[in-house]
């Protein structure tokens, strides 16, 4: 078997402080045992080749830290420099990034520099792999574009769709924490079946083609989008979540990549333009759910997720619930809410319980915090999350608009808390 030849650049900063507002147990295993997750990370969205890690840097600022609640319960600073050596017995070539002012530690130049030299050296590097939330790197992905390299980002935040759409591949932070873990690095909503037979990743996208297509043309009525991905999930094993799609990204990408006759696809129907006819928009599942303007902005440019508006409340009363009654561990949190959920008649995804989980963290009130935070709390952080989102990105929204958005997504909050959480 051959390898992918692959260079991997860690903004440690930038991730672990990211993953310690989701997870703070979590970020620190990542943080003392990073050889576990690289070897883990080699086999990751690669199909059937690895890669071959012949670059291995970690920018760190030694100074840097964290406070951290130790085993006491006492508030003490976690200094990142307590991790150096850890990273040295991984492999990796630390560098060290003192900070150039209040919120720059220099990391994302050093990392563009080198990469950039990277392309310049005799070895051609197949891929790089860029462990970093932070857009200013956006320029980089152009260049490895244009330079035909493979890209993979790594962030455990809600990076800028304009980041994350140039890279071929995308770990996001529910992924990472399960890749940190251990765990199987999947979010599909459904499980696979015990007994698969194990496919590489050429055979199964020709196997996925041949089924598809056939489902496609003998149907005589719109397709559901979830039973079909579902039964595939099952019939062509772990490699559809190990290469998130034969590398496309999602479900609906792969379909586009088969250019069948005529497809059409809502947000849960496919189907056949000149033989079937149109699902009628008042069936249910037949359309997207109708979203105010400014809303359906957020959700084509920041993912936001579709859903209507009475959803919201039910969603940060469950997490809630959560929060109350487990120690935090966001792939049970997510799974657990989403049965809690479906079991209420909210059949929300797992990925939509995940986009909240990570708003409520960087908006101030992670899971994990004690005491555990209300539903009211939950609310408010997330709205504040999406609207600073919406000032980071240079979204233009008028304070109508604004208004209209924390209606929406505020599920009953007081005005006063509404205002706050923008």
């Amino acid at each position: 078997m051959g390898h992918v030849r692959a260079a991997f650049f860690l903004d440690f900063d930038n991730v672990f402080s990211g993953l310690f507002k989701l997870d703070p147990d979590v970020a620190v295993e990542f943080a003392t045992d990073p050889g576990a997750w690289l070897r883990r990370l080699s086999t990751t969205l690669t199909g059937e080749t690895p890669r071959r890690w012949l670059i291995l840097r970690c920018y760190l600022n030694p100074a840097g830290w964290v406070n951290h609640r130790d085993a006491a319960g006492d508030q003490n600073r976690l200094y990142f420099s307590r991790f150096r050596p850890s990273f040295v017995r991984a492999g990796f070539e630390v560098i060290d990034c003192p900070r150039y002012n209040a919120t720059k530690n220099g990391a994302d130049i050093r990392i563009v520099v080198d990469a950039v030299d990277a392309l310049a050296e005799p070895t051609a590097y197949e891929e790089f792999v860029i462990a970093s939330g932070d857009s200013d790197m956006t320029p980089l992905l152009q260049r490895l574009r244009r330079a035909d390299r493979r890209t993979m980002i790594v962030s455990p935040a809600d990076a800028a769709e304009a980041f994350t759409a140039i890279a071929d591949k995308l770990l996001d932070s529910q992924q990472l924490l399960a890749l940190v873990q251990g765990e199987p690095v999947d979010l599909d909503d459904e499980e696979l079946p015990e007994e698969y037979e194990e496919l590489p990743n050429g055979e199964a996208y020709e196997r996925f083609r041949s089924i598809v297509t056939a489902e496609y043309t003998a149907a005589e009525a719109p397709l559901n989008m979830a039973a079909l991905a579902y039964r595939l999930r099952g019939e062509l094993g772990p490699v559809v979540g190990a290469s998130n799609w034969f590398g496309f990204g999602s479900f609906a990408r792969a379909l586009e990549t088969l250019q069948l006759p005529g497809l059409h696809m809502s947000q849960h129907l496919l189907w056949d333009d000149g033989r079937h006819a149109a699902p009628d928009p008042a069936a249910p599942g037949a359309q997207r759910t109708a979203l105010p303007e400014p809303v359906e902005r957020l959700a084509d440019q920041l993912s936001l997720p579709r859903l209507p508006q009475g959803w919201w409340p039910a969603i940060y009363e469950t997490l809630s619930e959560y929060a109350r009654g487990f120690r935090f561990n966001l792939t049970q949190c997510t799974s657990w809410s989403r049965d809690r959920l479906r079991d209420a008649g909210v059949p929300v995804s797992r990925g939509a319980v995940a986009f909240v989980v990570r708003g409520t963290s960087f908006g101030g009130y992670p899971l994990h915090r004690q005491p555990p935070p209300t539903p009211q709390e939950i609310a408010a952080a997330f709205v504040g999350n999406v609207l600073s989102r919406v000032e980071a990105a240079q979204i233009p929204l008028t304070d109508d608009e604004a208004a209209a958005v924390r209606a929406w997504l505020g599920g009953g909050l007081p005005a006063e808390q509404h205002a706050s959480a923008a």
